[in-house]
């Protein structure tokens, strides 16, 4: 299979040739990743600012972790049932213009939550409306946001630039957090929607500063439709192991792990009993963890077998998880929050490199938003199913148990079933028997051709 040559894809710098030893940073070398990066740093960290407003207002009118759950739920299940969506559209457009259109629409919508704040409506459903509405362009635009990292970074800095792109991720959840905690005790709620929506300008200059080279895709016969397309792109990932792997320990992490932040807010107040900028602080305590770990997840951790990487991330997220729900004081609950977002980051980025890795090109939009979909999926599940929990039996042991089944997942995939392995394959796609799957994968020489000849 052609590959793609080491070159800036904004004008043809060159980062290097041969196999030299990646530092952490590497990526930064590259111009259009340093512009992502940073716009994104800050629409993030605004964006987790106000992630934790919202939780925080939700139970600050309802006093119920099932209306957390249900909340969580309703921001996440748009990015489900708008990923076949989201995925042909990563396939079949400009994905820059896509990232331009869906930060200028999604920053609307956050300035319209700013506006209802301030005029005083104190309304659940109302914040839930503003908050999905939000969620579907999100639904829409997030495949084309994996995909494109492809197109700012050489092939060989792509572990390098997908777990720099989570730290930045992680960055802004350590940031975001801690400035959320001090902006509800200092200016109020309203600062927090306020902030969010200012951030989405960020982004917005940054797209329009990067330049790529436009990616010539082959043309589809007839009028394939979004779901027969997802339809395909499952098809081809069931006859990639690796793939396969990928997606099913991700659908782990989001069932399991994910609910974990919408509920930091019940561990703050009724657990530990701190207000709202120790809740921050505990918040930015996850962010933390990755950042700190990041460097080392760039630099030594693109040197081992993923199937190593993934194992050792899974196992000290999934002990981590159960330390902070028994943690006796909130020093010790913070510093296992430190773990949890180390482990969250080495599981992350692993999983998305095996797939950017393993995919070709005619598939990577759809099959990334599969991969996205089973994230999405599992959270709102988990969300809905651990609030719920949370009523019946407590948050302590809702998260406790949550870990003790993500390690018994583990050594049933790892040991059991011996899934990991095919994440360290590099030969590309393997055969594919269906014919519908064969047709797609066929377009892949066509696409890469574009980039030996650019």
């Amino acid at each position: 299979m052609t590959s793609v040559p080491d070159t800036d894809t904004a004008g043809g710098e060159s980062v290097g040739d041969g196999p030299e030893r990646i530092g952490a940073f590497a990526s930064f070398r590259v111009r259009n990743f340093s512009l992502i990066w940073t716009a994104s740093l800050m629409s993030s960290t605004g964006t987790w600012l106000q992630n934790v407003a919202v939780p925080f207002v939700v139970f600050g009118l309802t006093g119920s972790g099932a209306w957390l759950g249900f909340t969580a739920f309703m921001a996440l299940i748009p990015l489900l049932l708008l990923g076949p969506l989201g995925g042909s559209i990563a396939d079949r457009f400009n994905r820059r213009t896509v990232l331009l259109l869906g930060s200028a629409v999604q920053g609307v919508f956050t300035i319209a939550l700013w506006l209802t704040w301030v005029a005083g409506v104190r309304s659940v459903a109302v914040l839930i409306v503003l908050v999905t509405a939000s969620s579907c362009v999100s639904g829409l635009t997030v495949a084309s946001w994996q995909a494109f990292v492809t197109e700012v970074v050489p092939r060989r800095l792509l572990l390098n630039a997908v777990t720099l792109n989570s730290a930045q991720f992680n960055a802004a959840r350590a940031f975001g957090p801690a400035l959320g905690g001090l902006v509800l005790a200092t200016l109020g709620v309203s600062w927090a929607f306020f902030f969010n929506a200012l951030s989405f300008f960020a982004l917005t200059i940054g797209l329009f500063m990067v330049r790529v080279v436009r990616i010539a895709r082959p043309p589809r016969t007839g009028r394939s439709r979004a779901v027969a397309e997802m339809w395909v792109a499952a098809k081809y990932a069931r006859n990639e192991p690796g793939i396969m792997a990928a997606l099913v320990v991700v659908f782990t992490l989001g069932l399991l792990g994910g609910p974990l932040f919408n509920l930091l807010v019940v561990f703050a107040q009724d657990v530990y009993d701190v207000g709202g900028e120790a809740y921050g602080l505990l918040a930015a305590c996850l962010g933390a963890g990755a950042i700190l770990s990041a460097p080392l997840i760039a630099g030594w951790g693109s040197r081992q077998a993923r199937s190593f990487m993934v194992s050792l991330a899974m196992v000290a997220y999934g002990l981590a998880l159960i330390v902070f729900a028994t943690a006796p004081t909130l020093l010790v609950g913070a510093v296992a929050l430190f773990v949890v977002g180390a482990g969250y980051l080495g599981i992350a980025s692993t999983l998305n490199t095996t797939v950017q890795l393993q995919v070709t090109e005619a598939m990577r939009g759809r099959v990334i938003a599969l991969y996205v979909m089973s994230l999405t999926a599992a959270m709102p599940l988990g969300s809905l199913i651990q609030g719920a929990l949370v009523d019946v039996i407590g948050p302590q042991t809702t998260v406790a148990g949550a870990g003790v089944v993500f390690l018994v997942v583990f050594v049933v995939l790892r040991f059991r079933l011996r899934l990991f392995g095919a994440m360290d394959d590099l030969s590309g796609p393997g055969d594919v028997i269906d014919p519908e799957v064969r047709l797609a994968v066929a377009e892949t020489d066509a696409t890469e051709a574009v980039f030996d000849g650019r």
